[in-house]
């Protein structure tokens, strides 16, 4: 591919990207690869690794290797004085005068922009132009959040008059859980945002109820936005094979994925709790793998929140690397697919558990946006309403049609999922960011 005579140069801005360990981390990875394997020259800017050790308190390297070598990475200090707890890394000002420090940061986030990393994006709009200069830029994507990634596009735009594309990977001014604004009318996140939104040249959502509220909020956006659905990568399970349920032995349930507190543990727990008195669910196991919450901080009390000392069958298993993950979808009969029970939330998860074959326990409310690409399953089971009762019986449907599925439709499964490969859903969003940057 060519653009007057080279190859087109899109950079992209994200916060979260290798070594980062948090789920919004695939999505920035997956794009940047693709680009570099679809003939573009690829930059990506995002923040220093000690970001990682010293603020979130998590990281995968092995992410790393992950990474297009094609791809040219650059990493921008964040000033993080109002982050970080240790006293030997901050600045000056903020060790020797720390009640004005903290005004100032207060004071930065209230009038100039709303968010705490707001001090990383003049340094990456810097970084932009300074990239720009020695290698053109075609089209920055900016993937969010932390919002500040669109800051710096913006900047970046109203100086050197690159355009720019917005990618949710979340919501800003909707409060996802809630279903609700996140904040007044007037507000300077909703007064941000509506600047962004209507500078960009391109703003996608994760799913089809998120696109349709940010429309109708901003309607003379409303033609430049789209959906680009998450979607799993193509190399991480292979072509799963067949396999029925060992005759007699206990099933084997699994939840793999990040834990968090938003997920419906009460319904899951309790739901679990009554199904293991059914007999096609005698002596089923539930194993959970994944970290506890996305800092570090965060264990303990979400630990807490798993039926571990109650003899229930459920256990902790861990995180698990991608180089394993295959084997640990092998070996699990089915798979607990939760997710927080709103209609604009869909876990990037769920593409992942199809593309295993295995069949599906759906726990989450029927109207969460993670129903839409789970409905052509075939071997899913999800809650008709998410309590205790509506849990147990999808479990119960599920350990019977576990036991009673065919090769047949383990095929069709898989089929189904392979309509939400990453390299598939991206590449019509590489086209459209081909006519921004051709633009």
């Amino acid at each position: 591919m060519v653009h007057d005579g080279r190859r087109p140069h899109v950079l992209l801005v994200a916060l979260y990207y290798p070594p980062s360990r948090a789920s919004g981390v695939f999505r920035p990875l997956a794009m940047a690869n693709h680009f570099a394997a679809s003939g573009w020259d690829v930059t990506v800017v995002t923040v220093t690794e000690d970001f990682f050790d010293r603020v979130v308190g998590s990281r995968d390297d092995s992410l790393l290797a992950t990474i297009d070598p094609r791809v040219h990475v650059v990493r921008v200090p964040l000033p993080m004085s109002h982050l970080d707890p240790d006293l030997r890394h901050r600045g000056r000002l903020a060790t020797n005068l720390p009640f004005v420090h903290r005004a100032l940061t207060i004071a930065g986030q209230r009038y100039v922009f709303p968010e705490q990393y707001g001090s990383w994006i003049l340094p990456v709009a810097r970084e932009i132009g300074r990239v720009h200069r020695h290698h053109p830029v075609d089209v920055v994507v900016a993937t969010g959040n932390p919002w500040s990634d669109f800051a710096a596009a913006y900047v970046a735009h109203l100086r050197h008059r690159i355009p720019y594309v917005m990618d949710y990977r979340d919501s800003w001014t909707l409060d996802l859980f809630e279903e609700a604004d996140a904040f007044p009318p007037g507000h300077l996140a909703r007064r941000w945002e509506s600047r962004l939104i209507g500078s960009a040249a391109r703003v996608t959502f994760v799913n089809e109820a998120l696109r349709h509220w940010h429309a109708e909020r901003y309607p003379a956006a409303a033609d430049r936005m789209r959906v680009l659905p998450n979607g799993y990568d193509a190399d991480l399970l292979g072509e799963p094979a067949f396999r029925l349920p060992e005759p007699g032995a206990p099933l084997r349930f699994g939840f793999i994925g990040t834990v968090t507190d938003r997920h419906p543990h009460e319904a899951m727990w309790e739901g679990w709790r009554l199904a293991r008195q059914d007999p096609a669910m005698a002596d089923a196991t539930a194993h959970v793998y994944g970290h506890l919450g996305f800092f570090a901080g965060q264990a303990d009390r979400i630990r807490a929140l798993l039926p571990l000392e109650e003899n229930v069958g459920v256990s902790y298993e861990g995180p698990v690397s991608k180089a394993t993950i295959g084997k640990v979808y092998d070996d699990l009969d089915a798979i607990l697919l939760m997710a927080a029970p709103s209609r604009y939330v869909t876990s990037g998860k769920v593409f992942e558990c199809m593309a295993s074959g295995k069949p599906i326990t759906g726990v989450f409310s029927p109207t969460t946006a993670i129903a839409e690409p789970l409905a052509g399953y075939p071997l899913a089971w999800s809650a008709a309403e998410l309590t205790p009762q509506g849990v147990a019986d999808a479990l119960v449907a599920t350990a019977r049609g576990a036991r009673e599925q065919t090769p047949g439709q383990h095929v069709e499964a898989l089929v189904h999922a392979r309509t939400y490969r990453r390299d598939a859903l991206l590449e019509p969003f590489v086209a459209e960011v081909a006519e921004v940057a051709g633009a």
